[in-house]
């Protein structure tokens, strides 16, 4: 049986990277040394993955550790800042090596992507939970916070919206979907793609001025970006991009999971009209495909249209960790 610290050397301890400066100290004392780039502010998130409650009990291990440090990186994107290191915290119910090669193997393969160290954290014997702490840095003022949509700004996304909600309805057996569709569908949930490059693009000039990850569902996030920026908006039923699966089902679960799936990862931000082709060019830039949904508007409160623009109602909300909806 591993003990605590062979765990750690085994899986989680790595030769230092040649390339990264910032760390001056890591695993192995009772703290890491971080060395700041002068006049840089840093970005810090944090997430909590529970089994049970944020993926399946016997999630494959593998994709699992790239989904666990995914959604903090997602988190940087959405501040469009540069990943410089993270801790880990786990609790596992046994030491098992198998699952432990996987798990460190997936996650590293993610960091490695992003030259985001691993530079500390904590192990211990109880439920599946896995805990990142992610570290970044961005230059003042370059920030992309939720308090700073203005009206006339256009709302756009990243990428595609609800197949890995699609995924989960096709797991629940809450529709019935065919296996092809759910392969499709499936990498979307289990292996999200942060949107780091474009974040760190938008952010550098800077172009957008607002932004967020859809983690729970857009409704539910966007309401996020209008409350802290005392705004509202109108957005674009018919505009959200469905993601390949997705576009192949019927329009009203179309709109349903575009608007509040949750799990997607993709980035929800907003820029003035006038910057348009410059979004598209960094959008270009980071080979991430964007579409303009809607309007930031002065008026409070969130409405639906479709393409022609007409009112639609719809009853949609984001994920709530709380009350499970």
């Amino acid at each position: 049986m591993l003990s605590e610290f062979d765990l750690i050397k085994q899986y989680f301890r790595r030769a230092r990277s040649s390339h990264s400066g910032h760390v001056v100290l890591g695993i192995g004392d009772d703290c890491a040394l971080l060395a700041p780039t002068p006049g840089m502010q840093s970005a810090i998130s944090t997430d909590l993955l529970i089994e049970g409650r944020h993926f399946f009990a016997g999630a494959d291990a593998r994709m699992l550790g790239h989904k666990s440090l995914a959604v903090n990186l997602s988190d940087l994107a959405a501040m469009g800042a540069r990943p410089v290191g993270f801790t880990l915290a786990l609790s596992l119910p046994g030491a098992d090596p198998e699952w432990l090669e996987a798990f460190s193997s997936g996650m590293f393969a993610l960091a490695d992507q992003h030259d985001c160290e691993l530079i500390g954290g904590d192990t211990t014997r109880g439920p599946l939970a896995i805990c990142i702490t992610v570290f970044g840095e961005i230059a003042p003022g370059h920030a992309l916070r939720r308090d700073a949509a203005r009206a006339g700004h256009d709302i756009w996304i990243s990428g595609t919206l609800g197949d890995a909600r699609l995924a989960l309805a096709g797991y629940w057996k809450e529709i019935a979907l065919d296996a092809e569709s759910l392969a499709q569908a499936a990498p979307r949930m289990h292996l999200p793609t942060p949107r780091v490059e474009l974040g760190r693009a938008l952010a550098a000039l800077p172009i957008a001025h607002a932004a967020l990850d859809i983690s729970d569902g857009l409704v539910g996030d966007l309401t996020h970006i209008l409350d802290a920026s005392k705004v509202g908006a109108t957005l674009d039923i018919d505009a959200l991009p469905p993601g390949p699966a997705l576009a192949q089902q019927p329009l009203a679960l179309r709109r349903r999971f575009t608007l509040a799936g949750g799990d997607d990862y993709e980035l929800c931000f907003t820029a003035p009209a006038s910057e348009r082709a410059a979004v598209l060019a960094a959008a270009g830039s980071a080979g991430v495909p964007v579409t303009r949904v809607g309007t930031i508007d002065a008026q409070p409160g969130l409405r639906l249209v479709d393409a022609a623009g007409k009112a639609v109602e719809m009853d949609v909300q984001g994920w709530d960790h709380f009350s499970g909806e």
